[in-house]
Order: C-alpha cells, then structure tokens, then sequence
C-alpha cells in the first residue's frame, strides 16, 4: 500500500495549463499601499482643513482691532470711512454689490455655458468639438486684467447704447430705472465677469456631459426620443450634480474676481437696485485692490475684516451647493 504524497496539487491557469498556486506575499504589499495612500489622502484632507481654519483664524485675528475703533454698525452701515481720525465703516453696501454682480453675471453666463456645453458634447461634429473645446478652454487662461481692459475701452461704449434700450423699454423694472446717465456700472462689471466665468463652467459642464454612459442615450434613442428629448431625459439629470459643481466654481470666481471689476466699475458705497447707473455700486474684492495701498494700520484692518465677509460668504455658497447635490439620492447613491 503506497503511501500518501504530501505534495500540493499543481493550479490550473485559466489557458489550462498546470501551473502552481500564486503566492499571497503581495496581498500584504497591496495591503500596505492601500494603507499608506489613505493616510496621504486623509493627511491632504486635513490640511485642506487646516490651511481654511488658519485663514479664518488669520482674518478674525487682524480684523479685530479695526471693529474695536469703528464707530461705525459693520454689519448695517454703508459708509466707508476707516482711514478717518474716527474710523467708521459698514459691510453692507459691498457684500450687496458683490452677490448682486455675481447673481447676474451666473444667470448671464449659465445658459450660454450650457448651450456652449451641449453643443460641443452632442452636436458639433467630431472635427469642430476637438478645437472649438479647445478655444472655450483658452478663455480661461487669458488674465483679469485683459478682461478689464477689454471691458473699459470696449465694451463700454457698446455697454451706454444697450442701458439706453433697457431704461427706455423695461425702465419698470428696479434693476433698470436708470436716470439717463450710463457707464462704468455694476451691468457693465456683471458682463465681463459673465464672460470670464463662461469658459470654467461651459469646460466643466462638457467633461461631465461627455461622461453620461452611451447606453442611457441609446436606450432613450431607441425609444424614440428625439436628440433634444434624449438630453433632457438622460443627459440633463445624469450630469446635474456636475454643473452645480460648474456654477458654483463660476459663482466662486465671480465673487473674488478683483482687477478687473476694479478697472470697469465706478465704485461707491451704496445699496441700490439700479445696476446701469455708474457710482450704483462696489464690490468687496475691488475695494480691497482699489484701498489696500493708501490705506492705515485701521484701514487695512477693515478691508482684511471685509475680506472675512467675502471668505464667508464663499463657505456659504459652497455649503448651499453640497445641500442641493445631497436632497437627491440619485446623486449620492
């Protein structure tokens, strides 16, 4: 009787060949990559967090003794005064014309970029798509500056027929009761900042809508859809987390955009409706560049103290964007 044989039974290679069995020393190496790679990402995330709570603690921290001196309501008054003997300075009138030029520059550029978007995606022919998405991603690397320029030898002037229009035929409206003097305002400022923003959420929008599986609009083809019930029956809702993203992005660069809205609009501290009226409005960032050189120890105190408001107004936004992303499931599944 033959004794049993200790060796181990040969493995088979899915071609079907003998072979042996595959050694499990690199599931610990894989395990240990897998190991260190999260701590680098939870380390980057961390700093992440870091780099924002030293921010904020750097602003509260210099802001503190301009709010000391103010004689001032920093949050209700719309005077701005900080390099005074008696410093007296409010937030109001600024953080209103920041979010009144970026909402209109995002609802100027959003349907654009849209549009520009889906036709890059899903209609332009192959041979048009590659270097007309290369041109919209060009519009992103040009400088703030050149925008300015732009805006101000321009479009300014084509800027003073367009308001004469809108006050004489929609003058009812509050935005364009206008008085009959035009210029450098808070609607020429919202289009340049439209057209600076076109090109981040229009890139955005295409990468997420090119990302759409082809099955969905297929399946939505063969149904007997047409291209645009396709779109919005399959494109539209897989990509709308992606272009919250977009406009967020947009919306964020809209709001501290500087040199140029420093360059095209007319400043003063003043809460008002009236956006095609020059001296209608400010915005934080462009009174920071505009203040920062000439101001005191307190003015630069109180400019730091308004840039706090713009840091928190951002963190705002881009809460809001996560909330609206997470109420639908579909997008968090």
């Amino acid at each position: 009787m033959s004794s049993l044989s200790t060796t181990p039974p040969p493995s088979v290679s899915p071609d079907g060949r003998a072979g042996t069995l595959p050694r499990t020393g690199g599931r610990s190496s894989e395990r240990r990559g897998d190991r260190v790679f999260r701590g680098l990402s939870l380390g980057a995330g961390l700093s992440l967090l870091g780099i924002i709570v030293a921010i904020a603690v750097f602003l509260v921290v210099q802001a503190v003794p301009a709010l000391r001196d103010n004689t001032a309501s920093f949050l209700t008054d719309t005077v701005w005064d900080p390099n005074a003997a008696s410093p007296a300075f409010g937030i109001v009138a600024l953080a209103f014309g920041t979010v009144l030029s970026s909402l209109l520059a995002l609802a100027m550029a959003l349907p654009v970029a849209l549009g520009v978007a889906l036709f890059i995606s899903h209609y332009a022919p192959r041979r048009l798509a590659g270097p007309l998405g290369y041109v919209v991603d060009l519009l992103a690397a040009v400088p703030s500056v050149v925008y300015g320029l732009w805006g101000i030898f321009f479009l300014n002037d084509k800027v003073i027929d367009t308001s004469a229009f809108l006050a004489e035929h929609v003058g009812w409206f509050p935005l364009f009761g206008a008085d009959g003097i035009y210029g450098r305002s808070v609607f020429l400022a919202s289009i340049v900042l439209a057209i600076m923003i076109l090109p981040i959420i229009a890139s955005l929008s295409r990468e997420v809508f090119l990302q759409v599986p082809t099955s969905q609009q297929e399946a939505a083809l063969a149904l007997g859809a047409t291209r645009w019930e396709m779109i919005r029956t399959a494109v539209l809702p897989f990509g709308k987390p992606g272009v919250i993203g977009a406009t967020m992005l947009g919306l964020g660069r809209a709001l501290g955009e500087t040199i140029a809205v420093a360059i095209v609009l007319s400043p003063a501290f003043v809460v008002s409706l009236d956006i095609l009226t020059p001296n209608s409005g400010n915005t934080i960032a462009a009174n920071i560049a505009l203040g920062f050189a000439e101001a005191s120890s307190t003015g630069r105190g109180a400019l730091i103290a308004s840039g706090l408001v713009l840091f928190a107004i951002t963190l705002v936004v881009n809460v809001l964007a996560r909330a609206i992303i997470h109420r639908r499931r579909e997008f968090t599944a």
